[in-house]
């Protein structure tokens, strides 16, 4: 399994991307994939193949009506874990012996 955060945003919309990025998310959601959106990004949870199946899909989607995109993209790849998105925090909140602003 892997974890893939991602910022996805075309550079020749103006200054507010939200309209982006629901799009973007309704793609997600069709994919059956765990997320989390964050106020920079998404973080998505899957195999290998998904992840980039998906970026490619968020891609295309955004290419139709822009000539200029942005996107970063981050992964974690580590055999054997599953569930990442929620265990990487509880682990971090187990340590310190509390819970964090979600």
């Amino acid at each position: 399994m892997a974890l893939m955060e991602f910022s996805m945003v075309p550079l020749d919309k103006g200054a507010s991307f939200s309209r982006y990025v629901a799009r973007t998310l309704s793609i997600l959601d069709q994919s059956g994939l765990d997320y989390r959106l964050n106020p920079m990004g998404t973080v998505v949870e899957g195999e290998w193949d998904e992840l980039l199946n998906l970026l490619t899909k968020c891609f295309r989607d955004l290419e139709k009506d822009s000539d200029r995109i942005s996107l970063q993209v981050k992964f974690d790849c580590r055999k054997g874990v599953k569930c990442a998105l929620e265990s990487k925090i509880r682990s971090v909140e187990g340590k310190a012996g509390r819970e964090f602003k979600k």
